[in-house]
């Protein structure tokens, strides 16, 4: 099974209104397809990320720098191709950008394992359940919004099928966002899943401070509380002074990044994002570090490869999806076979590989590169 060609495609998808955070705008839907063929005519079929700035780039990378690195070598030999591209970090550049290309390789050789044998990348990977429960990314900050909005929006998402809301917060003082926080308790109570993610908007004292207002409220977890310059240990400050479970490691971009969280006890969940790192290789590496550390494995966003992943694991816990109809056309239109969120739960894709089926008028139609 050797590989013999490639096509990347990138898709920008212009978004209804600004879905952002406490430190970011999101205007639109970004995403990569990589279709990596072998010389017995199998093709991948898996998008990566949400790169909203780069998914051109990360799409040449991947054709015109790692692909002739790999051509010819077999996809069973994923750990070799793998620590060949790792080697180009050594370099200068934007390291960043190089590991989102390295995972839409990665993803796609595992996708092609998966067809070649016949099975999901679940039951490559340990096949432990075929379900989870999933939850949606909300609690946007919109020009207008009020408070009451925030309850009927979290309320929208129960009535969508999700067991739960990782809730926005750090974009204000801690006492305004807990405000927000203790309306969304409210509309849904307390049997609907709720997390708070701040997107490191906080120091250590305001960070604990929030936690304090709102550790009554029955919150699943506080994700990413502090800022990113002394995070892993602003962290474990926040989690020893608080009762919630913290959780991190999107912002993380190797197995080794995870080992830091860990080593300095800063995290309960770890939230390694597949795309962002090195696809499902390093993915397996951070899976077993936490393991061993006794932390429990989420994964941030992209549920179209995230479900497969922590379906296999004893330790996996909740996919992550936009169920909000204009946040992500890609989950609610482009991946037509995706199985329905119903009762908080999700069906894992019983087919070979990831499984995905990609609507391609719609992949035309939004390509840009």
């Amino acid at each position: 099974m050797k590989i013999h060609s490639v096509e990347t495609i990138a898709i920008d998808i212009p978004l209804k209104q600004n879905f952002g955070g406490s430190t970011y705008s999101v205007l639109k839907r970004s995403t990569v397809i990589t279709r990596l063929r072998t010389k017995d005519g199998l093709t991948s079929n898996v998008y990566n990320g949400d790169n909203r700035s780069h998914a051109g780039e990360i799409a040449r990378m991947v054709r015109d720098d790692l692909f002739p690195l790999v051509k010819g070598m077999g996809i069973f030999e994923y750990e070799r191709i793998w620590e060949k591209l790792f080697a180009l970090t050594t370099a200068q550049g934007d390291r960043k950008i190089l590991m989102e290309a390295i995972s839409c390789i990665d993803c796609a050789i595992w996708d092609l394992i998966g067809k070649a044998r016949g099975q999901s990348v679940r039951e490559l990977l340990g096949g432990y359940r075929d379900t989870l429960p999933i939850i949606s990314i909300g609690g946007y900050y919109m020009p207008g919004k009020k408070l009451a909005d925030f309850g009927k929006e979290v309320e929208s998402y129960r009535k969508a099928g999700m067991a739960g809301c990782k809730f926005k917060v750090g974009g204000l003082s801690p006492e305004d966002d807990a405000k927000r926080v203790a309306v969304a308790r409210k509309a849904v109570g307390n049997d609907f899943m709720l997390c708070v993610d701040a997107n490191r908007g906080w120091n250590a004292q305001d960070a604990i401070r929030f936690a304090g207002l709102i550790e009554h409220l029955n919150i699943a977890w506080f994700e990413e509380p502090c800022h990113w310059y002394d995070d892993a240990a602003m962290m474990a400050r926040v989690r020893r002074a608080i009762r919630m479970p913290v959780t991190a490691g999107q912002s993380e971009i190797t197995c080794q990044g995870v080992r830091r969280l860990l080593d300095a006890g800063a995290v309960d969940y770890v939230n390694y994002d597949v795309s962002e790192g090195g696809g499902v290789t390093d993915w397996r590496r951070v899976a077993g570090l936490c393991a061993t550390a006794g932390v429990q494995m989420a994964h941030h966003e992209e549920s179209q490869i995230a479900s497969q992943l922590l379906a296999a694991v004893p330790h996996g816990t909740y996919a992550e999806c936009f169920a909000h109809p204009d946040r992500d056309p890609v989950w609610q239109h482009m991946w037509v076979n995706r199985p329905p969120a119903k009762n908080g739960l999700f069906k894992v894709l019983n087919k070979p590989g990831f499984g995905i089926e990609l609507d391609e008028k719609m992949v035309t139609r939004y390509r840009v590169a």
